[in-house]
């Protein structure tokens, strides 16, 4: 099982200041991910500096 980088009481804190999703506007277009894997995507690329 994977770490993860923003623990629960972390997401807790967070999660209140994600604005909701906009309603879709049709078809096409990739899903969208969770807000949480989205944040720990950026703190990634933040920590180790990948590109």
């Amino acid at each position: 099982m994977q770490s993860r980088m923003v623990d629960d009481r972390l997401w807790e804190l967070i999660a209140p200041l994600i604005p909701p999703q906009p309603p879709p506007r049709g078809p096409g277009g990739s899903p969208r991910i969770e807000d949480r894997a989205a944040l720990e995507g950026i703190l990634f690329v933040l920590h180790t500096g990948c590109r």
